[in-house]
């Protein structure tokens, strides 16, 4: 349940990882921040916080990662409160026990900037969560399946598929976007809608 709607987490699995068991195959989860509290006190727009709205739609996201089985091997985070917080109520509400590394250069960032830093990471981990901000997060994610103009709303979740060993090859335009749900989208499933 979330918010008191039930999700219909029997149709929300069969969606899962058709591609497990596929050495091959990284995987992108990219989580753009949940919705903030612009009414909250703080010194900076790096110090904003999340909406008591942002609170629960970072756990529904968590939980819906689970339910798919797709937990990540590391979570690269943007350094601001908001996308910290996303990242560590998804985490705890997915029950994750992946480590967490705050990344300085996904806070005002390029798609470019970002490419470079998951291109630095090790190849043991298959499946990397990025949460960040817009524009960048939907600029990365056309950039990543060459090209298209997708929304990224307030903890939208976007699944890219990438066929590479290493993530030193990541490269613009190799990746499928395999989906890209709304915690409004997932809570809409939920009522029937």
């Amino acid at each position: 349940q979330a918010g008191g709607v039930s999700l219909p987490w029997d149709r929300v699995q069969k969606y899962g990882d058709p591609h497990k068991g596929f050495g091959h195959l990284k995987q992108l989860l990219i989580l753009r921040h949940a919705k903030s509290d612009w009414k909250a006190d703080f010194d900076s727009d790096h110090g904003r916080p999340l909406a008591k709205r942002g609170i629960r739609a970072a756990r529904l996201m968590g939980r819906f990662i689970s339910k798919l089985d797709l937990q990540p091997d590391l979570i690269l985070s943007s350094t601001a409160v908001r996308a910290r917080a996303t990242s560590e109520l998804a985490s705890q509400s997915g029950r994750w026990s992946c480590p967490m590394v705050l990344c300085d250069e996904f806070y005002g960032s390029s798609p470019s900037r970002v490419l470079s830093v998951v291109q630095a990471q090790d190849a043991t981990h298959s499946r990397l969560l990025l949460t960040g901000h817009e524009p960048t997060w939907s600029g990365l994610v056309g950039a990543l399946t060459g090209g298209g103009d997708p929304r990224m709303p307030t903890a939208a979740l976007a699944r890219v598929d990438l066929p590479i060993e290493d993530w030193s090859d990541l490269r613009a335009g190799v990746g499928t976007l395999h989906w890209l749900v709304s915690p409004k989208l997932l809570l809409a499933m939920g009522s029937g809608g």
